[in-house]
């Protein structure tokens, strides 16, 4: 029997922290500004020493990108907010009930907030001894999935009583994955009023040294797309989106691409974005607005973005399987 002066310890419970990249609290130059300084000193995404690379990011980026990123957010955000934060908090709601009443849902983002430090707190104060880490990245690159990783453990170094931990495996290949993409874009293709030429799968881009420094990413992305291809019977063209600054990325480059497809006999085209677990404004400026205008004013006549899983049912259904998977163990325990 505890004493009567013993601090109140909560119900030993199982926590599941969903993350993703991240998003500015407002669409205004002066969050984008926050937000991008954040995420562009962040060893595992820019590679260069901070000794040169922190003279350009804060003497030349941050005082010219963020009211041209401060527009694209304007374009996409919504009554709530964010449409990543959004979703990604529908997601966690949607998997509330998912793994049985001793398992807490909850999410965060890598950049800006919510933070993972702050809800990994939230979750051990309200009991959470085992907690899942999900990072929300079907293809493992070491500037998604390894940096949310870091900052998880990283926030385990504050805690006197450390939760006991577990990390979501990248499931680029996982058949659960490739049967939802399968069912998202059959029912998007249907629901056009045109039948597309070809499908192209577009990922966020990658500088190419990170391919041979061994990062996988760029292999995963491939297999998807060839995956998912074998799933729907049909060719699925593959192409790399975002690029930045001077270095060379993975190709070929989605803008490349939609501006090249019309001179080719390719006149109605959808767009899939696999590699993002839900819409953001890479999707929903970059493709859907910049690269529609990009394809037909090269002469394409039939533009389609087909949304990400978000919090669809056949995306809920897909998180449930994976994260039920990694949760064996400590589900059937609690």
């Amino acid at each position: 029997m505890k004493p009567d002066n013993h601090p109140a310890i909560p119900s030993p419970r199982i926590g599941v922290l969903l993350i993703n990249l991240g998003t500015p609290d407002a669409p205004e130059a002066g969050a984008v500004r926050r937000y991008l300084a954040e995420f562009l000193s962040d060893r595992r995404v820019v590679e260069i020493p901070p000794i040169a690379w922190q003279p350009i990011l804060r003497g030349i980026i941050l005082r010219t990108r963020p009211a041209k990123s401060a527009e694209a957010y304007r374009q996409v955000w919504g009554d709530d907010g964010s449409p990543l934060a959004a979703i990604t908090k529908r997601q966690a709601e949607g998997l509330r009930d998912a793994f049985g009443k001793g398992v807490l849902v909850d999410w965060a983002m890598r950049y800006g907030n919510p933070g993972i430090a702050d809800r990994l707190n939230a979750m051990k104060a309200a009991g959470c001894e085992r907690i899942l880490i999900a990072p929300l990245y079907p293809q493992y690159c070491a500037a998604t999935t390894a940096t949310a990783n870091d900052a998880a453990f990283a926030a385990l170094e504050g805690m006197r009583w450390q939760p006991a931990m577990r990390t979501l495996p990248p499931y680029y290949d996982d058949p659960a994955y490739i049967g939802a993409l399968k069912t998202s874009v059959e029912e998007g293709i249907a629901a056009l009023n045109f039948e597309p030429d070809t499908i192209l799968a577009s990922f966020h881009g990658m500088p190419e040294r990170t391919l041979e420094l061994g990062d996988p990413y760029h292999c995963h992305c491939r297999k998807t797309a060839r995956l998912l291809a074998d799933a729907l019977g049909r060719d699925v063209m593959v192409a790399f989106q975002s690029r930045f600054g001077r270095a060379k990325w993975l190709e070929p480059a989605t803008d490349t691409v939609l501006a090249e497809l019309p001179g080719k006999g390719i006149g109605k085209v959808a767009v899939v974005t696999p590699g993002f677990s839900a819409d953001c404004v890479e999707t929903l400026e970059e493709i859907a607005i910049r690269g529609r205008e990009t394809f037909l004013e090269s002469g394409g006549t039939d533009f389609a973005a087909l949304p990400c899983l978000n919090a669809s049912a056949v995306g809920l259904a897909m998180l449930r399987t994976i994260l039920h998977r990694e949760l064996a163990g400590w589900v059937d325990a609690a």
